[in-house]
C-alpha cells in the first residue's frame, strides 16, 4: 500500500487547513504527549505528498539510515494522538455533554454544592436547545439518573422521579428503535433484505400508546413507519410530510436529511410506478430541504440530488426556478463533477425551452467521464437532433451511441434501457408514418416495453409524425 493511502495520511488529509494550527498546539501539549518527534512528522505530511516511506524517513532523519519499524511505530503514535484530538474536538462541540460530565465528576467526588450547580447548568443548556430527539431524552434521563444516584444516598426509599426517568428512557429507546425499522424498510426497497428481526409489532404498539402524543422523537418516526409499512395508502405519506414540517426544528440536520430522503424516495418509487403527480410532491420536498440546508453534507450537494431536483422542476414546468437552482447550487457540487453536472442540467433546461442550438453548445463543453451521465447526455443529444430534424446526424449518433453502450461496462438495467432507446429511435426514423398498421404496431411495442425511460418522448414522436 502506498504511504499516501495509509490510515495516518488519510486522516491528516481529511482535516481542513484551518484546523492545522489547533492540531499543532495539541501535539506540543505535554498533557497529551511528551514526544518531540510527532510534530515534525505531522508538518512533513501536511507540507505535501509523500513519495515513499524511505523518502519520508530521509526528510525527517537525514543523518540516520532508514528504519522501517521505527517509522511505523512513529506513524502509529501520531495516528493514536490524532484520534485523541479528533475525539476531544467532537466533545468540545457538545456543550450539554460537557456540562453533564462535569456534574458526574462533582458527584463522584462528593462535592454536592458544585454538583447541583453543574447539573442545573446542564439542564438549562439542554432546555435552551431546540432538539427534542432521542439524544435529548437520553441526556435528560442521564441527568435524572445522576440526581437519583445522589438522592438515594441521602434517602434510599425515594422513588419520586422513577416515572419521569422511565418516560425519557422509553422515548429514547422507541425513537431509536423506530428509526432502525424505517431504515430497514428503506434498505429492503433496494436490496430485498428481510425485516424479521426488526419489524416487531410490540414496539409499534408501544409507540402508538396515547402518552406519546406530541412527543416528536416518537411521533415522527411512527409516521414514517406507517408510510413505509403501507405505501399504497397515500394518506400515510401526507401525514408523514405534515409531521415532518411540524417537528423539523426539533432534530439536527443529519437526522432531518435522512427523514426527508425517506419521503423523497417514497415519491420516486411512486413516480417509477407511473404516478406523475408525485413530481409536484417531490419538488416541494426538495425545495423545503434545500431551504433548510438538509441536503448539504459538509457544504456539498450530491450530484444525484442535483440531477433529480432539476428533473422534478422541469417536469412540473417551473423553468425559472430550475434556472435559479442550477446556477445557485453549482458551487455546492463536488469539484470533479461540477462542470459536467452544471452543463448537462443547463442543457436539459434549454431543451425544455426549445433552444436547441444552446443545448448542442452546452453538451459539447463538458467531458462526461461518468458512463451513466455520458449516456444521459447522449440521449439528450439524440432528442435534440430529432427535434431539429437533423436525421443524418442522428443516424450517425445512434450508431456511435450503440457502440458506446456495448463497449462500456454498463450494468444490466441501464444497458437494456439505452439499447431500447436507440432501437426505438431508429425504428421511428425508418417507419412509414402513412402506414397506419406499422405505426400502430410500433406504438404498441413501445408501450409494452418494460425498460424504457424515454417512453413518453418516443410515443410523442410517433404522434407528431402521424
Amino acid at each position: 500500500m502506498h504511504i499516501e493511502q495509509s490510515t495516518l495520511v488519510s486522516l491528516i488529509r481529511a482535516f481542513p487547513m484551518a484546523e492545522y494550527r489547533d492540531i499543532r498546539k495539541f501535539l506540543c501539549s505535554p498533557f497529551f504527549t511528551t514526544r518531540s518527534d510527532l510534530l515534525p512528522l505531522f508538518d512533513r505530511i501536511i507540507d505535501g505528498p509523500v513519495e515513499s516511506k524511505a523518502t519520508l524517513w530521509s526528510d525527517l532523519f537525514p543523518d540516520q539510515p532508514f528504519d522501517d519499524q521505527q517509522l511505523r511505530l512513529l506513524m502509529s503514535y501520531l495516528h493514536k494522538i490524532l484520534e485523541t484530538y479528533l475525539s476531544l474536538a467532537e466533545w468540545a462541540r457538545d456543550e450539554v455533554g460537557q456540562a453533564t460530565l462535569l456534574a458526574v465528576g462533582y458527584r463522584k467526588r462528593g462535592l454536592n454544592d458544585q454538583y447541583q450547580r453543574a447539573r442545573s447548568g446542564a439542564e438549562k443548556k439542554l432546555e435552551k436547545m431546540p432538539r427534542r430527539d432521542a439524544v435529548y431524552h437520553a441526556v435528560r434521563f442521564k441527568l435524572m439518573w445522576e440526581e437519583y444516584e445522589l438522592l438515594t444516598v441521602q434517602n434510599p426509599t425515594d422513588s419520586a422521579s422513577f416515572q419521569e426517568m422511565v418516560q425519557h428512557a422509553d422515548a429514547a429507546y422507541l425513537s431509536n428503535r423506530l428509526r432502525l425499522i424505517c431504515m430497514a424498510y428503506a434498505q429492503r426497497q433496494v436490496y430485498k433484505t428481510s425485516l424479521d428481526t426488526l419489524d416487531l409489532p410490540e414496539i409499534v404498539a408501544l409507540a402508538e400508546r396515547p402518552e406519546w402524543e406530541g412527543t416528536p422523537a416518537v411521533n415522527l418516526y411512527l409516521a414514517c413507519y406507517r408510510m413505509l409499512r403501507e405505501p399504497d395508502r397515500v394518506e400515510h405519506f401526507h401525514a408523514f410530510t405534515r409531521t415532518l414540517k411540524e417537528f423539523q426544528s426539533f432534530f439536527d440536520d443529519d437526522e432531518m436529511r435522512g427523514l426527508y430522503l425517506q419521503a423523497i424516495n417514497y415519491c420516486i418509487r411512486r413516480l417509477n410506478s407511473g404516478e406523475d403527480h408525485f413530481f409536484q410532491e417531490v419538488l416541494l420536498l426538495y425545495q423545503s430541504a434545500l431551504q433548510n440546508g438538509y441536503l448539504l453534507e459538509q457544504g456539498i450537494l450530491s450530484r444525484f440530488a442535483y440531477h433529480n431536483i432539476v428533473a422534478a422542476g422541469l417536469h412540473v414546468g417551473d423553468l425559472d426556478w430550475v434556472n435559479t437552482f442550477i446556477h445557485a447550487y453549482k458551487g455546492q457540487l463536488e469539484r470533479k463533477y461540477r462542470e459536467s453536472s452544471f452543463s448537462f442540467n443547463l442543457a436539459r433546461l434549454e431543451y425544455q425551452r426549445r433552444r436547441y442550438n444552446a443545448v448542442l453548445e452546452l453538451l459539447q463543453k463538458a467531458n462526461y467521464r461518468d458512463p451513466l451521465l455520458n449516456l444521459a447526455a447522449r440521449t439528450l443529444l439524440l432528442k435534440t437532433w430529432y427535434e431539429m430534424g437533423e436525421f443524418e446526424l442522428l443516424q450517425s449518433h445512434l450508431e456511435a451511441m450503440r457502440s458506446y453502450v456495448q463497449r462500456k461496462q454498463v450494468i444490466g438495467y441501464h444497458k437494456a434501457n439505452y439499447l431500447n432507446i436507440i432501437r426505438y429511435a431508429d425504428r421511428i426514423m425508418k417507419v412509414n408514418m402513412h402506414d397506419e398498421k406499422a405505426v400502430a404496431a410500433l406504438r404498441q411495442a413501445i408501450t409494452n416495453e418494460e425498460v424504457l425511460t424515454e417512453k413518453d418522448w418516443l410515443l410523442s414522436c410517433l404522434e407528431a409524425g402521424v
